[in-house]
């Protein structure tokens, strides 16, 4: 059984700063922080690892960035599955080539270990 899980990252220790009066100082927000390489997969992409290793030490064996159908080869056992997407893009594993009898949705900042045997495909989607 799979189960989705969020990625997260550890909170970062926060320093204090002496600021002159009259400087202004800018911070990276909410959405700019989201907009990177997470676990060496890219922003904007949908990363799987090898088989049965995790995060792979933030190394993915395989990145998928258009929207549409994805087929697979050669890909069984458990592989972990991520998707560093931006919004509400999703991610779908499908049993048919060229998107075809798929399966559940997984979410943007979203990963999933996942049995790959009997999948011989994914989709992206907006």
């Amino acid at each position: 059984m799979s189960v989705i899980k969020r990625a997260g990252t550890a909170a970062a220790a926060v320093a204090a700063l002496i600021v002159p009066a009259g400087t202004v100082v800018a911070t990276a927000g909410p959405a700019a922080a989201k907009a990177a390489t997470t676990q060496g997969c890219p922003y904007g992409a949908v990363c799987i690892y090898p088989q049965n290793a995790g995060w792979n030490g933030g190394h993915p064996s395989h990145f998928y960035y258009s929207y549409g159908a994805h087929n697979l080869s050669n890909m069984v056992g458990m592989h972990r599955i991520y998707n560093n997407q931006s919004g509400g893009a999703t991610m779908r594993t499908c049993t048919g080539y060229n998107g075809t009898g798929c399966q559940g949705y997984l979410p943007a900042n979203n990963y999933i270990d996942k049995d790959m045997t009997p999948i011989n495909s994914i989709t992206l989607q907006p």
